[in-house]
């Protein structure tokens, strides 16, 4: 595979830090619980989450995001998964999840443009965590001042899935009541962890 931006050391030394840790992103369109679902795990688990880069930057822009925004959202992204692995590392934490990662940039590049700059892309095929959650869009589509698609959930959201599908991305679809997410979310992780462990 090419280079990521001109350079292996970084995805190299990802990889190296992932090695020992069982990685779970939550990922899925707007509006499907990603954040308070991730953070309920993170307090079952007693572990960290680690927190979507985008929101803030499109906050802080206070504009709409256009194309060229997505390749420092992307490094952006990436910068903060490697600080929360390598501090997850040294804790000797054995689970690190994420509310999000680069998938969701290749996904909503492609909904809005038609199209997502290689690098990304192969960054995050080259960032695969050990399993995504998928969750689905049967719960309400709540406004908060930056999702906007709310009409569109079930066109992105197939997106997510072709996208994954085509990362060949080791998968699990999460749907149900909240409670039932939790559940359903919690046993899949006590299954990888075991799995990690006597593997």
């Amino acid at each position: 595979m090419a280079s990521i931006g001109g350079a292996d050391a970084p995805r190299e030394r990802s990889r190296e830090l992932t090695r020992a840790l069982t990685r779970v992103v939550l990922t899925g369109s707007e509006s499907v619980g990603k954040t308070t679902l991730g953070a309920q795990l993170a307090a079952r688990f007693g572990v960290a989450c680690v927190p979507e880069f985008v929101r803030d930057y499109a906050a802080a822009k206070g504009a709409p995001l256009d194309f060229r925004d997505h390749g420092p959202i992307a490094k952006g992204q990436m910068a903060l998964e490697d600080a929360n692995i390598a501090a997850a590392t040294a804790r000797g934490d054995a689970l690190l999840l994420q509310d999000t990662d680069l998938v969701s940039t290749v996904v909503y590049c492609h909904h809005y443009f038609g199209r997502c700059p290689e690098f990304i892309e192969q960054a995050a095929i080259a960032r695969r965590p050990t399993h995504y959650l998928l969750l689905d869009i049967d719960v309400p589509w709540i406004a908060d001042g930056i999702r906007d698609r709310g009409e569109q959930r079930d066109e992105v959201q197939a997106l997510f899935r072709e996208t994954l599908a085509r990362f060949d991305a080791p998968v699990t679809v999460v749907r149900g009541k909240w409670d039932e997410r939790l559940a359903t979310a919690a046993a899949l992780i006590d299954v990888l962890l075991d799995t990690h462990r006597h593997g």
